[in-house]
């Protein structure tokens, strides 16, 4: 997932630095956000470090504190102070969403391996060498499953609702695709296709599929929710919504904008001929005045937005063509469009000594 850095000549020194050290590569990668979760953080880390260290493998815990206004920061300072060589840490000045710090994870994350999980302690770290099984497999992202899933059922069954239409609109059938347990090999992460703006962090295995990537899911235990409250809410269902709609037309229309704009221009003007063409009959046959028939503006309103979605795929296209050429705009990304990261404000502890960019 490409990044797209905004340069800025602001620089926000860190508070903490260590010797610099020259970066290296690690086996297995842990992407965290968290907002608000001060009692789960050093647990989550206990039981992660426990299992990894099982493994025998070199890993690292990337944390991203995603504008959280309790004490979940102090705790991550405590982390890294304690575990310099493995814990780094990301702050945002104030919450930006889940996409976002996923993504300022994976622009910082070396592992061949990146996990992503939420920091809440619903996700069981003793899962992972099930993920890496399936990866052994030949597959290069594996989604987890809650099974049984212990949430309340206004969490539940708005998700199951989301799933099916997800599962039936993009031909993913993954039970639980918002599920923030996964894990992905590094070609999965660093393919510039795969452009993680708005919502879309829960639509990355359409995505990947769509890019010719293997995916599966495997069934993962669940807890319920020990400390904390959750942050699902109805707003964030809505925009799930509408970010499938745009998952849909990016998978299916996007090199070829016209023929979807086309067909529904054409199939609108139709429409609008036909309702016109009832109204001319009325008028013909049984004498009906025109100007007293509503319909002949529906009509009429038909037939123009027809053309108006026409002359949308004919400038739809133009632009694709003039992007695919390389001329102006061609190095912008979705997400510095959508004006994400050139608010990024943060502070960022790691093993060497840095400087945190915005964007």
């Amino acid at each position: 997932m490409q990044q797209t850095q905004v340069s800025s000549n602001l620089t926000i020194k860190p508070e903490i630095s260590a010797p610099e050290l020259p970066e290296q590569k690690v086996a297995i990668s842990i992407v965290v956000p968290v907002m608000n979760e001060e009692q789960s953080i050093a647990i989550l880390f206990d039981k992660l470090s426990e299992q990894l260290d099982s493994l025998g493998q070199t890993y690292e815990v990337i944390f991203v504190d995603d504008g959280s206004t309790d004490n979940t920061f102090v705790e991550l300072k405590k982390l890294h102070d304690e575990h310099p060589g493995i814990v780094r840490v990301v702050r945002f000045r104030r919450n930006f969403g889940k996409t976002p710090a996923l993504v300022a994870g994976f622009a910082r994350c070396h592992g061949e391996i990146i996990f992503t999980m939420d920091g809440d302690l619903q996700d069981d770290p003793e899962e992972i060498p099930n993920f890496l099984a399936k990866l052994d497999e030949g597959y290069d992202l594996v989604s987890g499953w809650k099974f049984p899933r212990l949430d309340p059922p206004s969490k539940t069954f708005p998700s199951r609702v989301f799933n099916g239409m997800v599962s039936t609109l993009t031909g993913v059938h993954l039970h639980d695709i918002n599920n923030g347990f996964k894990a992905y090999r590094r070609e999965v992460i660093e393919d510039t296709h795969l452009k993680l703006y708005g919502e879309f962090h829960r639509f990355v295995p359409v995505m990947a599929q769509w890019r010719g990537f293997r995916i599966t899911e495997i069934k993962v235990r669940h807890h319920p929710r020990k400390y904390g409250v959750s942050k699902f809410g109805a707003s964030r269902f809505a925009r799930g919504l509408i970010d499938l709609l745009n998952v849909l037309f990016l998978t299916s229309f996007l090199r070829t904008p016209l023929r979807f704009f086309g067909a529904l221009g054409f199939w609108t003007f139709f429409l609008g001929v036909l309702v016109d063409i009832f109204v001319i009959g009325r008028r013909i046959f049984y004498g009906q005045q025109i100007h007293n028939q509503p319909l002949l503006f529906v009509g009429n309103l038909l037939m123009i937005f027809g053309v108006q979605f026409v002359l949308t795929g004919l400038q739809s296209e133009m632009i694709r063509i003039r992007y695919a050429a390389g001329g102006i705009g061609s190095s912008l990304s979705p997400a510095s469009i959508n004006g994400i990261t050139g608010y990024w404000h943060c502070h960022f502890w790691a093993s060497s000594s840095r400087k945190c960019r915005m964007g």
